[in-house]
């Protein structure tokens, strides 16, 4: 995703897993209920524009959240990761909602990664075939068990950063972004080095490097010079004869995240990788890490979001509640 730091949009690098094992039956939670539920306690309606029809659909936050929870995070995580994602999901809308001013208009938010990534559940039907009933019945429980709830620093909403995988630790978000932000700071998330997207290496035709990243390079690529980041990340790097930021380096070669090495192998340049996305705020495989350990949704989301609270959306933005 994209990040305005004011109004945010996250990444999405999760791809969706799939698993032949239904949840035990007591974990379950009627469909019916489940909707009258979530449209009782939707405070906010949110203004999907479907990118794919130009249509608009009105969803009740609630339900909205859980289709981003859905096509945001593997629904085969642990129920207490998918909590965490919730929260995550839900103070973004609001925040971004809050931000632009699109809570009393018809303003739209997108599907894309743009802002979240939202499939109907007709979209997740399709995507999901038989293992839809019980992928949908959990994410629809971590939501329902969490609702209403939101991430605030100083009585204010977050801005939830989130992404895939980290080389081991979270990056500070002035070390990718412009701005200083006290609850998004690099902490330990050591659960990742199991994630199946902690390395990757990408081989890159010498000519290729050179026209996306605008130079020319003169002579053999080895131990070019650079620096780093608090969490091991690359934060510049010296390539004919230019320096780059580690960003600059990720973003125009696509690579999968900013804790690179590189190699020259003939006429190619080799980029080794740890972690996949930006690196700031909650990991989503050291999330699922954490909640196989034991820890629940509070646990994780107040590790990787440092200082903040969980609120109520009726308590931290009354407001709401008067125009019902």
């Amino acid at each position: 995703m994209i990040l305005i730091i004011v109004a945010l949009g996250l990444p999405s690098s999760i791809v969706l897993l799939s698993s032949k094992e239904p949840l035990p039956s007591q974990t379950l939670v009627d469909d019916q209920s489940i909707e009258h539920d979530l449209n009782e306690e939707s405070v906010i309606t949110v203004n999907v524009e479907r990118s794919e029809t130009d249509q608009v659909e009105s969803v009740p936050l609630e339900q909205y959240v859980i289709s981003v929870v859905a096509s945001e995070m593997p629904a085969d995580f642990e129920l207490e990761a998918l909590k965490a994602q919730a929260l995550a999901a839900r103070t973004y809308i609001v925040q971004y909602l809050m931000a632009t001013g699109s809570l009393d208009s018809d303003k739209t938010i997108t599907d894309t990664v743009q802002h979240q990534v939202y499939r109907s559940e007709e979209e997740l039907k399709a995507l999901w075939g038989a293992d839809f009933n019980w992928k949908y019945e959990k994410i629809s429980e971590a939501v329902t068990v969490t609702t209403g709830e939101i991430l605030t620093y100083n009585d204010a909403l977050i801005t939830p950063a989130f992404f895939s995988t980290s080389n081991g630790k979270t990056e500070n978000a002035q070390d990718y972004w412009e701005n200083e932000l006290p609850y998004l700071i690099s902490v330990d998330s050591e659960w990742d080095k199991d994630s199946p997207r902690f390395l990757d290496q990408k081989s890159i035709p010498i000519d290729e490097v050179e026209q996306s990243l605008g130079i020319t390079i003169h002579e053999i690529v080895s131990s070019p010079r650079m620096t780093y980041t608090e969490s091991d990340r690359v934060q510049t790097v010296e390539l004919g004869g230019q320096v780059f930021t580690g960003r600059e380096i990720r973003e125009k070669l696509d690579l999968k995240s900013t804790d690179f090495t590189i190699e020259q192998k003939d006429d190619h340049l080799v980029f080794t990788t740890k972690g996949f996305g930006h690196g700031v705020g909650m990991s989503q495989y050291g999330a699922n890490g954490m909640a196989k350990e034991g820890k629940d949704y509070s646990d994780i989301v107040l590790h990787y979001y440092q200082g903040v609270d969980i609120s109520m959306i009726t308590e931290a933005i009354p407001t709401l509640v008067a125009k019902k």
